[in-house]
């Protein structure tokens, strides 16, 4: 199985998640937590609460999944690991990562973003088994399975108990579900996440999200690749005691950019000097 193939099918199953997770109105089936006396418990819109319970309702899709196209299911081993899911061909053993993802709306056509998963260690050390279930350089390909929801702000309040005879009365804290699955790269910014975090961020537009139409997707994973493993935070720039080489697109640009008109016009001569290889290292006076 190709990563194109994994990735046409995996955008064919998505469209089935939401019998998963909403009613028929569209409303989360989710309605709070329930105690061993039957008392139930308002759910918060906490996005972290919300995004694990969402991914505890889709992991019996990602089975089903898996199993229809003959594929082997893997979790992640420990919390903060990388991938949510680890998908391995059974005939080729070729894997694909998935991480789930949950976003809600600030409008109609934005949402408050994401982040995708570190821009350091097993990603620049794409060896290395750190924090990651195999080597990052082991995947085929790396996705997203993005969950878009509306917040119902009015609906939460965390003080509210109820009884399970109260069940169809209690509202839901989230509602109007919209799926996608989509590379990683596709939908990467060149932001990082929220905060001075070492994670990438998302773009906030729903239709780049959905149609993984973001900044890199034209020009490829090796120039999202080649952004995120060399892009340097304020404090990591301290660390270093150096200068952010770039900090944005226009910046990176700028960046690449710096010299290469030399470096072309010296090509040959450059070509000719790789041919002299150092034979060992030199020695110190």
């Amino acid at each position: 199985m190709s990563p194109d193939d994994f990735l046409n099918l995996l955008q064919t199953h998505v469209e089935s998640f939401g019998k998963a997770v909403a009613t028929e109105e569209g409303e989360w089936i989710i309605k709070g937590f329930i105690d061993v006396y039957r008392n139930i418990y308002s759910i918060s819109v906490d996005t972290k609460i919300v995004s694990k319970v969402l991914e505890l309702l889709l992991f019996p899709m990602f089975v089903e999944f898996a199993v229809k196209h003959g594929l082997r299911t893997e979790l992640s081993p420990q919390q903060n690991f990388y991938p949510d899911l680890t998908f391995i061909d059974e005939k080729t053993g070729n894997k694909f990562a998935v991480d789930v993802k949950s976003t809600y709306r600030v409008d109609d056509s934005t949402v408050n973003g994401m982040t995708l998963g570190a821009f350091t260690g097993y990603f620049r050390n794409r060896s290395s088994n750190k924090n990651i279930k195999y080597p990052y350089s082991e995947y085929g390909g790396h996705y997203v399975l993005g969950v878009i929801y509306t917040k119902c702000d009015e609906a939460a309040d965390e003080r509210k108990q109820f009884t399970i005879g109260d069940l169809e009365k209690i509202p839901s804290v989230i509602r109007d579900f919209q799926f996608f699955a989509q590379p990683k790269f596709r939908i990467a910014s060149t932001q990082p996440g929220s905060g001075n975090t070492k994670n990438i961020g998302s773009v906030s537009k729903i239709a780049e999200l959905v149609y993984g139409v973001g900044p890199f997707a034209k020009l490829g994973e090796e120039v999202y690749d080649d952004y995120w493993m060399f892009y340097l935070t304020n404090d990591m720039a301290k660390t270093l005691d150096i200068t952010r080489p770039y900090m944005d697109w226009q910046s990176y640009l700028a960046y690449k950019e710096r010299g290469i008109d030399a470096l072309r016009e010296h090509r040959s001569e450059i070509v000719a000097y790789a041919d002299d290889k150092p034979v060992g290292e030199e020695e110190e006076e």
